[in-house]
């Protein structure tokens, strides 16, 4: 009987399986030399799970479909269906392969069984020991590898899964223990030699694409899962590759997990260590059994498997031949695999209700030291494996360490910023104050804090590189997305202090600026907060668009605007009722009205005397002599005393002119600080609403 053939559970956990690989290493090199790998304790129980309680996913009758329009310019859409009743069981200690071609389903039915899809979208049930499955639950016990790598380049191995033991291993391990855990995988995903490589991308010469993949399984095997599930792992492997990654995944699913993996195409050393496989054709189920059933199933069918043939490629080769020559494609093998099914099913044993539940079954599999993710106890199943805090500290040095191997990309922002403040110092050196000044004044400040904005788009493809790696690890319950907009948040302050004393100390004198160290102080606070602001605003963008050159396009267009509305091209008192609103949340507005008022905010000082008041004017070009006449004439209208010397303008008319008059400079202050901390709110929610990563 088919369901009775249940393998023996192994009472080793994954760390002590990994470790022994002999026969790994004979089965691929043909000879008993043993691997050089270390045993090490990792200081895990290993009390076995009751064989009368393995675990057992199984799902019945999943459907989904997707609306698909027809033509551009039409509304007709018709549904395509990706899943038609699909049905069947995974089970500890075996490996449950989704076979098909290209477009027959098999992604997405380990995403509708991962969890991946929409519940309102999917259709049928999932349960596990006949209990329904949660999705919270689900991610605490499980694990996905993604089909594409996607890996931070700067890191090497021993890193990139050093990093994922510390989110997904709890704090309660040891740091030895963790690292002991990394080399085990290390050997066994055969990744020794290039364990101190770094990852690599297109700029930067890295590990192979078989070693980059073997790393990917190893950041979601890492802690151990109940249920593991994988979308093609073979991938780019070659067959000997992809035999060691099949032969862990075997080991893995004996010590007391349920492995589920889609598959292109098996070779014939990988089908014997497969126990059930799915053929998938266009949604529908063809086979469902074991691989010994297969030439069974296909002789009855009318088309036996040549006694030397390899039996996927013959299964494979068929179906695709039905699909493409045959008027009802594949509908008779479908329907044959129902009639097949339903005749074996009376001779398949009906298994017992569980005798624990599954709260109990997970409990006694984390006492063997399975499910070490989460688990610090036998009696506790939190959703993450560290406190927030601790996953504060990871990211951050996660990042800095990938940060510290690009060093060029600070140093171009930071040469920006040199270049930029050298620029303004020698254009508008040592500035007087006359009403001419003044003017000059008014359009350093514009420039100069409208520059402190557009320096920061360079934020724009940060977190579009990381984005798909961050949805992957929070997918299933790496680290909190609170941590990761804390961390990048504090890591991001040190490089904007140094950009910040850089942009003001290379202006502020050499502008000749008023206030002395205390101006210059806020001068610097000020910068800072713009480019803190400005961080926040291009990072809570990036989390909405989906490319970097729309990110720009669009970060350069909102920042034109906070500029025009800023109060430097027209006051406040002149800009219509009807966009008064934009002058208010425009980014610009608040530094630069804050660097006017430190400037002009001193009463006792005067910016127009006498004769001054007509400089700008036509009568700027008259003589001395004929200025103090106008000046008599004007005094004797005016009932007033006007000398050559009267102070005609304060700092405070000049910020009446300007339409200043609101706030004070420390408020503006910390309304520009206040916007940096709202958008990174906003983005903490951009990732929490739209970073699901599921179907719909």
């Amino acid at each position: 009987m088919e369901l009775q053939k249940h393998p023996k559970k192994s009472n080793s956990t994954l760390t002590e399986l990994l470790m022994r690989v002999d026969d790994a290493h004979s089965d691929v090199s043909g000879n008993n030399t043993p691997a050089d790998n270390r045993v090490v304790d990792v200081g895990f129980s290993s009390t076995s799970l009751p064989l009368s309680n393995p675990f057992v996913l199984s799902f019945t009758n999943l459907s989904y479909s997707v609306k698909v329009r027809k033509k551009w310019g039409k509304k007709v859409e018709n549904s395509k269906v990706l899943l038609n009743n699909i049905s069947g069981e995974a089970r500890e200690g075996e490996i449950m392969a989704v076979l098909g071609a290209s477009g027959s389903g098999k992604s997405t039915l380990i995403d509708a069984l991962a969890n991946r899809i929409l519940k309102e979208s999917l259709k049928g049930s999932i349960t596990l020991n006949g209990e329904t499955l949660e999705s919270k639950l689900l991610r605490v016990i499980s694990a996905y590898v993604m089909q594409d790598d996607l890996l931070f380049p700067m890191l090497t191995v021993e890193e990139t899964l050093m990093f994922s033991a510390e989110f997904r291993l709890p704090r309660s391990l040891s740091k030895k223990k963790k690292k002991a855990r990394v080399q085990a995988l290390i050997d066994q995903l055969g990744l020794r030699k290039a364990a101190q490589t770094v990852i690599g991308d297109e700029g930067h010469r890295g590990v192979s694409g078989g070693e980059r993949r073997r790393v990917s399984i190893g950041t979601d095997i890492i802690h151990d899962p109940i249920v593991l599930f994988l979308d093609e792992p073979t991938s780019g492997l070659d067959s000997t590759s992809a035999f060691m990654v099949v032969k862990v995944l075997q080991r893995i699913a004996q010590s007391g997990s349920i492995v589920i993996m889609s598959i292109h195409q098996p070779s014939y050393r990988i089908m014997n260590l497969l126990d059930r496989l799915i053929f998938l054709s266009r949604g529908n189920t063809v086979y469902n059994g074991s691989p010994s059933s297969l030439p069974r199933f296909f002789a009855e069918f009318g088309h036996p498997i040549p006694e030397n043939e390899n039996k996927t490629e013959f299964a494979l080769d068929l179906i695709r031949e039905l699909e493409e020559n045959s008027h009802g494609g594949t509908k008779a093998l479908v329907e044959f695999n129902k009639q097949w099914q339903a005749r074996r099913k009376p001779r398949t044993i009906i298994m017992r209700k569980p005798n624990f539940s599954l709260k109990e079954a997970i409990i006694a599999s984390i006492s063997r030291g399975k499910l070490v993710s989460g688990a610090t106890n036998e009696s506790s199943l939190p959703d993450f494996a560290n406190p927030f805090w601790i996953e504060i500290i990871v990211i951050a040095k996660r990042s800095i360490t990938n940060s510290k191997r690009m060093p060029e990309l600070f140093a171009i922002r930071l040469g920006a910023v040199l270049i930029t403040g050298f620029i303004l110092a020698t254009m508008f050196w040592q500035l007087d104050d006359s009403p001419k000044g003044i003017q000059e004044r008014l359009g350093f400040f514009a420039f100069a804090m409208s520059t402190t904005f557009y320096t920061c788009a360079e934020a724009i493809p940060v977190f579009l590189q990381e984005k798909y790696i961050f949805m992957r690890e929070t997918a299933y319950n790496a680290y909190r997305r609170s941590s990761y907009v804390l961390a990048q948040s504090l890591i991001s302050i040190p490089s904007l202090l140094i950009l910040s004393i850089t942009f003001a100390g290379t202006t502020f004198f050499s502008v000749g600026l008023a206030g002395g160290s205390a101006g210059f102080f806020f001068f610097f606070l000020t910068i800072l907060a713009s480019f803190w602001a400005g961080s926040s605003f291009v990072t809570f963008l990036s989390g909405i668009v989906p490319h970097v050159m729309l990110g720009f396009t669009i970060v350069v267009a909102i920042l034109a605007y906070f500029l025009l509305f800023s109060g430097f091209f027209i006051s406040k008192n002149r800009i219509p009722l009807y966009w008064l609103w934009f002058h208010y949340i425009s980014l610009v507005k608040y530094p630069y009205e804050g660097v006017f008022r430190n400037e002009f905010d001193d009463p006792n000082k005067c910016f127009v005397r006498g004769v001054q008041m007509f400089d700008g004017s036509p009568l700027g070009t008259a003589s001395e002599a004929m200025k103090l006449k106008l000046l008599e004439s004007m005094s004797s209208v005016l009932g007033v005393n006007i000398s050559g010397s009267t102070c005609v303008t304060t700092g405070k008319d000049l910020l009446v002119q300007q339409g200043i008059s609101d706030i004070s400079k420390w408020d503006c202050l910390w309304i520009i600080v206040g916007w940096g901390f709202f958008f990174r709110v906003l983005f903490y929610f951009t990732l929490l609403l739209g970073s699901k990563n599921k179907r719909r």
